[in-house]
């Protein structure tokens, strides 16, 4: 027996079925990224939320009293 041939039989005596099937992994990735997305959309626009405590907030620390930080 030559190399090539114990090579090829090695080879074939290790394959391994995968679990379920190839576009399942796709589709289960493409659930997490959506799932990713939709968390990411849900903070859009909270800076604004809340006007009225941004400005007070804004007024009260707009000292230069930090000026060296």
């Amino acid at each position: 027996m030559s190399l090539v041939t114990a090579v090829l039989a090695s080879e074939s005596v290790n394959a391994r079925e995968l679990p379920v099937e190839p576009f399942v992994y796709g589709l289960v990735a493409f659930v997490i990224f959506v799932a990713l997305a939709i968390v990411t959309y849900s903070y859009r626009d909270v800076a604004n939320r809340h006007r009225a405590k941004a400005a007070a907030y804004a007024a009260r620390h707009s000292g230069d009293e930090h000026a060296g930080h």
